[in-house]
Order: C-alpha cells, then sequence, then structure tokens
C-alpha cells in the first residue's frame, strides 16, 4: 500500500529541501518522490541531507507539471493555508492520513507541498480532491518543507500500521457462542472440583470470570489451552468435563 503513496514538490528552490524531504518519507516507510516543475536539482547538498535516503533521490521522477504528476492518482490531496477566496473541502492531518492510507489500497494517490516562498497557486489547488491544514501555532505556523512533510507522513503510516492492525484481527480466529459456553461449562465443574467454588454459595465468581475472559477476548487456540489445562487438572482431581 504504501509504494502507492506518492509525495509531490511543486517548484522546490532548495536541493536541502529536496534531500530533507526523502529522509522524512523514508522514516515513514514512503518512497515515491515526484518533483513538478522544480527550480533545482538534487545535489551534494540534497544528498547530504537525506541521510540515508539517498536511493529516494536515485528513484525520484521529475515531471514539467503538477498535471502531470498526478494524472494516475485517484486521489490528490494539496497541503494549503485555509482560504478565505478558496472554498474547497479541507481535511485534518489525521483524516488526510487515513484517506491516503486508505485509498491507496486501489491506485497510486498523491500528497501535494508547494513551493517554499508562496505554496499551490490556486490553479493548482483546484486540481486537488482535498486541502489540509496542519494546524500550527497562530502566532509562529512557519514549517518548513521537510517539516510538513514529516508531519502528514508521519500520519500516513500510524493509519497504515491501524489499517493492517485491524487486518490481522480479522485473520484471527476466535471460539464459537457454543465453545466458549463448553468452556464456562467446564470451568465451573472443575473449580467445583477443586473446591474453589461451593456448589451451594457459588457467589458471583463465575460471573467475574466470564466477565474477565470477555474483556481479553481469548482466541481460538487460546481457548484450547484452556481447556487442556482444566483436562489435566480432573486427571489430579478426579473428575470428568461434563
Amino acid at each position: 500500500m504504501l509504494s502507492n503513496i506518492r509525495v509531490v514538490l511543486v517548484g522546490t528552490s532548495h536541493p536541502g529541501n529536496i534531500g530533507s524531504t526523502a529522509r522524512a518519507m523514508k522514516t515513514m516507510g514512503l518512497s515515491n518522490l515526484y518533483l513538478a516543475e522544480p527550480r533545482v536539482e538534487p545535489d551534494g547538498h540534497s544528498i547530504a541531507l537525506a541521510a540515508g535516503a539517498s536511493d529516494i533521490l536515485k528513484h525520484l521522477v521529475k515531471v514539467d507539471s503538477l498535471a502531470e504528476a498526478i494524472a494516475d492518482c485517484c486521489l490528490v490531496i494539496a497541503t494549503s493555508a485555509r482560504s478565505r477566496t478558496l472554498d474547497w473541502p479541507m481535511l485534518e492531518p489525521r483524516e488526510a492520513g487515513v484517506r491516503l492510507a486508505t485509498e491507496a489500497l486501489n491506485g497510486p494517490v498523491a500528497i501535494v507541498f508547494g513551493r517554499e516562498n508562496h505554496g499551490l497557486s490556486n490553479e493548482e489547488l483546484q486540481q486537488c480532491t482535498y486541502h489540509v491544514a496542519i494546524p500550527a501555532n497562530p502566532e509562529y505556523s512557519s514549517l518548513n518543507l521537510a517539516q510538513a512533510v514529516q508531519i502528514i507522513c508521519y500520519e500516513t503510516r500510524i493509519a497504515h500500521l491501524a489499517q493492517k492492525e485491524v487486518a490481522e484481527e480479522e485473520l484471527t480466529e476466535y471460539p464459537l457462542a457454543a465453545d466458549q459456553e463448553r468452556f464456562f461449562a467446564h470451568l465451573e465443574t472443575t473449580l467445583l472440583s477443586t473446591g474453589f467454588i461451593i456448589k451451594n454459595h457459588p457467589g458471583q465468581v463465575m460471573m467475574k470470570l466470564r466477565r474477565l475472559f470477555s474483556r481479553a477476548r481469548i482466541e481460538s487456540q487460546e481457548m484450547n489451552i484452556l481447556r487442556g489445562i482444566l483436562t489435566s487438572i480432573e486427571k489430579v482431581t478426579g473428575s470428568k468435563d461434563k
């Protein structure tokens, strides 16, 4: 998925910013860097500031316009200050990261950063699906280019990791309700046989144990292990699961 996310720098005028951007991208697992109408070429200063991310500089793509950089993208988000003159759908950085991570599952997406001195033109901003504004300190909102790239790339990575966690959880096998009831019956029988709970005075022990295991949400394999432990206890106590 991360390979479908590209960072597009428009009209970059400082070679060091290109290198710092590459470093910011690589720390978050992104690798596709596009330069649209760059005013400078990556140089030794770029490589020095890339700090080990020179492979991104080596494989970057240079194009003549923003339109060319985003032509095959299904989602384009531009970084921009909130504008009173251009009313456009706005996102917070966290929302932007989620949208980039989600739509990158289906195809290329882009996050666009403007020129160091005056950002993106209104025409360029209108080529983008959404705009994202970083809520910096209003009394001093001067983020440099690489810092802005780092923030959006970080939010995108967080969203990507959350996706992976959900996908892994969906692959986990959990016991059916009937299996859980058999486990709790087995647990109660075993605890009765050991004298841990008394049949005529069970109290709230089983209810609290149910709550404990529900909160833990044990997996099928873990439940099988617990059933095995209960069976081993039964062999010692001479009781038998009913």
